[in-house]
C-alpha cells in the first residue's frame, strides 16, 4: 500500500457527542480500511471472482465516493459520483484522503447539515459492509488479512492508514485514530 502517513488534524474538535460518535466510527473504519488493505499481492486491485461482480479496486473506489458523497451532505451540498477506479495504490490513497477530510470537516466548528445517525446509517455503514467484501477478497486471492485481538482506548484524532502496524494475532491497544495503534 503506497499510502503515506496521514498527518495530524489542526481542527478543533467539536463537543457535540453525535459528531464525536461519528468521528469514531470513521477511525474504526480507517483502523479495519487499513487492516484489509495493508499487504495485499499486486493482482488484487483487478482480482475478478464473476461478470456481476466488482473487483477490489471497484468496491474501493466507491468507498472513496461515499465519504466524498458524505463530506457533501455533511456541508449541506449534497452531491454524487461515481467515480472509476484508479491503479490500486492510487485507490488507497485516495481512500484516505476522503476519509480524512470527512474526518476534518466532522472535527472543526462547521455546522453539519446532515444528521450524524444519517450519515452513520448511510455512507458509513455501507463502508463498513465494504471492507468486509475486500477482507473476503482478499482470502480468495489467497492473502487473507491477518487476525488480532483489538483493544480501543478513546482518544480523538485523524484516520489513517497506517492504523494497524501489530504482529498478527496480538492484543492490539488502538486509540479512536488509526495513527496511533501501538
Amino acid at each position: 500500500m503506497s499510502a503515506s502517513p496521514v498527518t495530524g488534524s489542526t481542527v478543533t474538535a467539536s463537543p457535540d457527542p453525535a459528531r464525536q460518535l461519528l468521528r469514531h466510527t470513521l477511525a474504526t473504519v480507517a483502523y479495519r480500511g487499513g487492516k484489509a488493505l495493508r499487504g495485499a499481492p499486486d493482482h488484487f486491485g483487478t482480482f475478478h471472482i464473476g461478470d456481476k461482480t466488482r473487483t477490489p479496486a471497484q468496491i474501493l473506489a466507491h468507498m472513496g465516493d461515499l465519504f466524498d458523497w458524505a463530506l457533501s451532505i455533511a456541508q449541506g451540498e449534497q452531491t454524487w459520483h461515481d467515480s472509476a477506479p484508479l491503479p490500486w495504490n492510487a485507490e488507497v490513497d485516495r481512500f484516505f484522503a476522503a476519509l480524512q477530510k470527512f474526518d476534518d470537516y466532522l472535527a472543526s466548528s462547521e455546522p453539519l447539515h446532515g444528521s450524524a445517525e444519517g450519515l452513520f446509517q448511510g455512507p458509513v455503514a455501507d463502508a463498513l459492509n465494504h471492507i468486509g467484501q475486500i477482507a473476503m477478497l482478499r482470502r480468495l486471492t489467497g492473502s487473507p488479512i491477518l487476525g488480532e485481538l483489538f483493544q480501543s482506548r478513546h482518544r480523538r484524532g485523524p484516520p489513517g492508514p497506517q492504523t494497524s502496524r501489530a504482529p498478527p494475532r496480538i492484543r492490539v491497544k488502538c486509540r479512536t485514530t488509526v495513527r496511533e495503534c501501538e
